[in-house]
């Protein structure tokens, strides 16, 4: 399993419309036969501090989400509403819970 925890910073002023348009890119995301998980968390710290953690089968099914309309127009509004640039941590997924795998 491939994860990506992908960190986003949003301008104060754009949290409401980050939130917006995260929920297209997850509801588009989770339906992708690739893609296991997709969680959307806010920092409850920091409300303009956003992490996704997108788990997919493997590299490839990661690859495919890119290539997706959702994805595309999600990382073409991202510049305006970012504070700063984007970050992922990636992992393999080595123990996880979810029926997907079998």
């Amino acid at each position: 399993m491939f994860i990506a925890a992908v960190h986003i910073y949003v301008k104060p002023e754009r949290v409401d419309d980050f939130k917006e348009m995260i929920r297209d890119n997850y509801e588009g995301s989770i339906a992708e036969p690739g893609c296991i998980r997709f969680d959307v968390a806010q920092s409850k710290e920091d409300p303009t501090e956003f992490i996704l953690w997108e788990c997919y089968l493997d590299e490839s099914a990661r690859d495919a989400h890119r290539a997706t309309p959702h994805y595309k127009a999600f990382k073409a509004a991202m510049p305006e509403l970012m504070s700063r640039d984007r970050h992922s941590d990636l992992y393999e997924g080595l123990y996880v819970a979810t029926d997907e795998l079998g």
